[in-house]
């Protein structure tokens, strides 16, 4: 139980930090993108207190991630990034297309960065002792 929460949580860390600086380089390299996020139509404005629960997706990724790492026989990160977005992401991301008004691109982005965040994930699994 102490590995499910010490490596989950700070696998959690990690995806916060790497969650930063994905949307730092998508502000620059995407502003089309980065700029439908202005869009309160669809998303909620920072200055909403309910964004600061946002936060906590990492962590609750992190703990999840943990849990199934356990449960698939400790993979390579790349495998279980893989495993991950086939199992969990490809689906998401298509419901979020077929149900939301936000451009196939940001679709994209997020498929990807699930990916990463997936493979960030288990590559701290096997760092942590």
């Amino acid at each position: 139980m102490k590995f499910f929460w010490k490596k989950g949580l700070l696998a959690g860390l990690a995806n916060l930090v790497v969650g930063l600086g994905i949307n730092q380089l998508v502000g620059v390299l995407l502003p089309a993108v980065a700029s439908q996020y202005q869009n309160t139509a669809m998303f909620r404005p920072w200055s909403d207190p309910l964004m600061t629960v946002y936060f906590a997706y990492p962590f609750i990724l992190g703990l999840v991630a943990a849990y199934l790492w356990d449960k698939v026989g400790k993979p390579k990160p790349l495998e279980f990034a893989k495993f991950y977005f086939i199992i969990a992401t490809i689906p998401g991301m298509f419901i979020t297309y077929t149900s939301f008004q936000i451009s196939l691109m940001m679709v994209l982005l997020w498929a990807v960065t699930g990916f990463v965040q997936a493979w960030v994930a288990a590559w701290v699994f096997t760092k942590v002792k």
